[in-house]
């Protein structure tokens, strides 16, 4: 069935005037709904945001999870993030069950182009890369954010380097000046064909670094720690924006593009917060409370602006109905006439009957947001745990709080007590919701001897912890934290093996600080004492096919142990 969908476009496309949409698909990190100046921001300049959002339908009641890759697994896939096994920012649960299907091989199937840019953080290993999941050309950094564990090491957002299709390439610029440019050559490379595009830029995600030509304005305008140099990302983000909407334009190419905008998660560092659920104490949030993490309105309530001229959508209309993230891949692929396999069995709806003519029926009864791990998660995830229901303006949290947004849109009252049916209702719509998604929370692997990636470079950010996070960032292992952990690990083919352990990449070029090393795997122990000076510690041995855990440890000399927190496996 591969390409029958766009023989069929191209063979009416005298008919229509025009081949199948191209779909620009663009997500901020950490841009709150309030960051925006069209959504009411008296301090933030956004001009190109402003202009789309005049010139799109809006989604004004869309919603996301509290925070990155559960969102990211959900707008892939179109199912919930729990079912995806991608529910966490790391601890090894940022990685797609393998029978997960994404955007990318739906679109590729169907003919399109697909080209990713940016930033990934649903794996950094074979089998779960963006190369490995439906994406033809893509240049991303791994992890969370540039700089954190997993990334290439030195990287600090000017001139660093990337993953090009599986190569490290040293590149010119501000990061988001990468991400753009490429974006732009994908175009230009591919603009005779219909294409897919996923630009997803790690601004403003923290830290928070951008030249003081952006930053400067808000200097005197905004009091909170960094605040400044978070509106300056955007800022910039904005002009980039607007850069690439001329770039299509002149190619002609605007008309036939559905662009799509939106944010993973509630914001980061739009306002001064106290605490997580708290509303802004300064600076502006929408008016509603909770921030990234927290699963009150603020947390996974975000922008989603959709505009495609030669489809209708466009005009500056909003579109109340309650949407999410889980609705993306549903929506593109109706609008785009691309069915999606029986098998697939998306969780999401498609919204394209009502961002097309607003008066059309609610396609979505209710959602469920749950937070489920992460920096402030110290139990594993349990049945109503930090979740909330939403129908209509209702929502419930952690299965006892009730608000009204159209009486209470800050929810500062619990009004339980006096609706316990509504509570029994709401309560009703989780029960089967954690039912069916409780049961994939479970590891998912990465591969060793992997054909695509030999040898395959583990980092802890990826240890699957039985609570709290692992060492996710430098600052971590620059400190040498005295914690280890298991990694999920498949071994493809039985055979001998070559692991070596470090406590820092290989492109830092230093020593271990420990006197003795150990590893166990696959029900084997080898242990080995560090000779000074040493940056690396080589094991042989071999393998049995499989799933089973690899696990490290560096002691010193008063038998402290941490684990290597890189750790190369290859195959031999």
């Amino acid at each position: 069935m591969k390409r029958v969908l766009l023989l069929a476009w191209l063979g009416c496309s005298s008919l229509l005037g025009a081949g199948p949409p191209n779909v620009i698909l663009i997500m901020t990190d950490d841009q709150g709904y309030g960051d925006l100046g069209c959504h009411g921001n008296p301090i933030l300049r956004t001009p190109n945001l402003d202009r789309l959002y005049r010139e799109s339908v809006r989604l004004t009641d869309f919603h996301v999870s509290p925070f990155c890759t559960p969102t990211r697994a959900a707008l892939m896939t179109g199912r919930y993030p729990a079912r995806t096994g991608a529910y966490r920012t790391s601890s090894g649960r940022t990685m797609m069950h393998l029978d997960e299907r994404t955007m990318a091989d739906h679109f590729g199937d169907a003919g399109y182009v697909t080209g990713m840019v940016g930033k990934w953080h649903l794996g950094d290993n074979a089998p779960h890369r963006p190369q490995d999941r439906g994406f033809q050309d893509v240049v991303w950094h791994r992890c969370g954010g540039v700089g954190q564990a997993s990334d290439y090491w030195g990287n600090d957002y000017d001139d660093d380097v990337y993953e090009r299709n599986g190569r490290y390439e040293a590149f010119e610029g501000y990061c988001t000046d990468v991400w753009f440019s490429e974006s732009m050559r994908f175009i230009e490379k591919n603009k005779d064909r219909p294409f897919l595009l996923y630009l997803a830029p790690n601004v403003p995600h923290g830290p928070y670094r951008v030249n003081s030509k952006w930053s400067d304005p808000y200097r005197d305008k905004v009091a909170w720690r960094m605040g400044a140099e978070f509106y300056g990302m955007i800022t910039h983000f904005d002009h980039r924006l607007g850069l690439l909407r001329e770039r299509l334009e002149a190619m002609g190419l605007a008309d036939n593009t559905l662009l799509v905008f939106m944010s993973d998660n509630g914001t980061a560092k739009g306002a001064a917060f106290e605490g997580l659920n708290s509303e802004s104490m300064e600076g502006y949030n929408g008016g509603m409370r909770g921030k990234k993490s927290s699963i009150y309105e603020g947390g996974h309530r975000v922008p989603f602006f959709v505009h495609w001229p030669g489809g209708g959508l466009l005009g500056g209309r909003d579109v109340g109905h309650l949407s999410a993230h889980i609705d993306v891949l549903p929506t593109l692929a109706h609008l785009c006439g691309i069915p999606l396999p029986e098998a697939h069995r998306p969780d999401g709806v498609s919204l394209a009957s009502c961002l097309k003519d607003p008066r059309s029926p609610a396609p979505r009864d209710h959602l469920v947001v749950q937070f489920q791990g992460g920096a402030y998660f110290k139990t594993p995830p349990r049945r109503w745990a930090f979740s909330c229901v939403l129908k209509d303006t209702w929502r419930l949290i952690d299965g006892k709080e009730l608000y009204d947004l159209a009486r209470d849109p800050a929810q500062r009252r619990d009004v339980a007590v006096d609706h316990p049916h509504i509570v029994s209702q709401l309560r009703a719509l989780y029960t089967p919701f954690w039912e069916s998604v409780s049961p994939r929370m479970v590891p998912v692997f990465i591969d060793l001897g992997h054909p695509d990636e030999n040898p395959a470079v583990l980092c802890s950010q990826d240890w699957y912890m039985p609570f709290g996070n692992p060492p996710w960032n430098f600052g971590q292992i620059q400190r040498l934290v005295r914690v280890t952990g298991p990694w999920k690990v498949h071994v493809r083919k039985a055979g001998r093996y070559r692991l070596t352990l470090r406590q820092w990449p290989r492109q830092a070029d230093r020593p271990i600080e420990a006197v003795r090393a150990k590893l166990r795997v696959a029900g084997m122990e080898m242990e080995s004492s560090v000779e000074p000076g040493a940056r690396a510690l080589d094991f042989e041995l071999f393998l049995p096919a499989g799933k089973t855990e690899l696990q490290t440890w560096f002691f010193d000399a008063n038998g402290n142990a941490g684990g290597a927190y890189f750790t190369e496996v290859k195959a031999l």
